[in-house]
């Protein structure tokens, strides 16, 4: 383990987390998914003794380690992992209960003298971390479900239209594909009155913690893509049907079914496709969500971020990883 910059000998921590100076700091990994975060994040966690800390919101499922691609436990022997796994399926996470245990495990890493490394792709788990979120009242599950049930009826064009009328503010924001993002508008408006975005513009600013040194990979489209239908492929080979199996009765309604590949799996396991076609349409799925998220850490992700373009796996590691190591100990 360096010995310079963030590289300190276990036992000393990074800082006070109470010091108004915050001396210390957490790295942050994000970028879409298949992108090369966890491997990115695992080399920091290597070369400077650092913890890795999950922020994907479907890696926290204990039921779905393959279909999530969470850590082997080659990983986790090689450095501390915290936040995967930790929740059944049956339960419902969200960015601020995750906000709150990130915090959490930030301050024991550094209170360890470890170096906090927060990686994932849930873009709205990163910004609740760092700016919190909006004061939104908790919504009653009879509305919640209303709201569902009038996307079904209507579908996504007429209730987008629907929104627009209602509250052009949020309809601005949100694209009628979206479902859940839509849902999400119509709900809060349903049940205080007001709009998502009179609720959005009242969050606080950035809160009271440590200092975050982001690194955001970008690799090329058509590498990541590729990258996307390898991996899906490799999931099915390792397991992932066995998984969906054994979630394919619970509520689909559930938070842990929009892992990526899950609801195509099921639906093959129903005879409802074939396979190939289950993971063509897994591959398809994943695709436009790492789309997705490269448009939104492109957009959304603070100022100071540090953009990590190009290749993935080895060619990535050889070329940019040092460089990585220099930034972070340059960094303080």
């Amino acid at each position: 383990m360096s010995q310079r910059g963030f590289g300190r000998p276990a036992g000393r921590p990074y800082g006070n987390p109470t010091s108004r100076r915050k001396p210390w700091r957490a790295v942050i990994v994000g970028g879409p998914t298949a992108g090369g975060k966890s491997a990115l994040a695992l080399a920091v966690a290597r070369e400077f003794g650092g913890a890795v800390i999950n922020a994907d919101s479907l890696q926290v499922y204990r039921e779905l380690p393959v279909l999530t691609a969470q850590p082997t436990a080659a990983a986790c022997a090689a450095a501390p992992h915290r936040l995967y796994g930790f929740l059944p399926a049956t339960e419902r996470s969200s960015a601020a209960r995750w906000a709150a245990s990130a915090r959490a495990e930030i301050d024991a890493a550094a209170a360890q003298g470890r170096l906090p490394i927060v990686v994932g792709g849930t873009g709205l788990y990163l910004r609740a971390l760092q700016h919190g979120l909006a004061p939104v009242p908790e919504i009653p599950a009879a509305v919640r479900s209303a709201a569902k049930e009038r996307l079904v009826t209507l579908g996504k064009a007429a209730f987008h239209a629907e929104l627009v009328r209602r509250d052009p503010a949020m309809a601005a924001r949100v694209q009628p594909s979206d479902a859940q993002r839509m849902v999400r508008a119509w709900e809060v408006l349903e049940a205080t009155g007001r709009s998502l975005a009179d609720w959005q513009a009242r969050q606080e600013g950035p809160i009271d913690g440590p200092r975050f040194l982001t690194f955001v990979l970008m690799p090329e489209r058509a590498a990541l893509y590729a990258a996307c239908d390898t991996r899906f492929r490799a999931m099915v080979e390792q397991g992932a049907l066995g998984e969906a199996a054994a979630l394919r009765d619970l509520d689909p309604g559930l938070p842990a079914f929009k892992a990526l590949g899950l609801r195509e799996l099921i639906a093959h396991l129903r005879g409802e496709s074939t396979l190939e076609a289950a993971i063509a349409a897994a591959q398809q799925a994943t695709r436009r969500y790492a789309k997705r998220q490269m448009t939104w850490f492109r957009n959304q992700m603070p100022e100071g971020r540090q953009i990590v373009p190009g290749g993935l796996g080895e060619q990535l590691s050889e070329r940019i990883f040092p460089e990585i190591y220099n930034f972070i100990r340059n960094s303080g």
